[in-house]
């Protein structure tokens, strides 16, 4: 009987040692794929962070573009309404300067008839 028994004991000693080295492989297979996850993460955390950082940067140098045109077309409105005032003048002037040579005329006309 204590021949069997410890014969048993043997044969579950060595299971329990072939589980445990299962387990152990498990656990270190486990391990590998656990840290190969993190890499893998890190890695693409990182090309998110790069591709964000160069929209970012493109974006900004869109929004400075788009600043320095807009600043170019409001000068230029600035100016063309200053030209539009200085015609509107030189019309207003020249209209002046046909009336009061239509009125000379007459006379003239006016004159010369008599």
């Amino acid at each position: 009987q204590l021949h069997l028994t410890m014969s048993e004991k043997n044969e579950l000693t060595k299971n329990l040692e072939m589980v445990q080295r299962e387990l152990q492989e498990k656990e270190s297979e486990m391990k590998r794929e656990i840290s190969e996850c993190k890499d893998r993460l890190r890695q693409a955390e990182k090309e998110h962070q790069d591709a964000l950082t160069e929209a970012n940067r493109k974006t900004e140098a869109e929004i400075e573009a788009c600043k320095d045109k807009i600043n170019s077309l409001e000068h230029f409105i600035s100016s063309q309404k200053l030209e539009i005032e200085h015609l509107k003048s030189n019309k207003e002037q020249l209209n002046n300067s046909l009336k009061e040579a239509n009125q000379t005329l007459g006379e003239l006309l006016k004159t010369k008839v008599r």
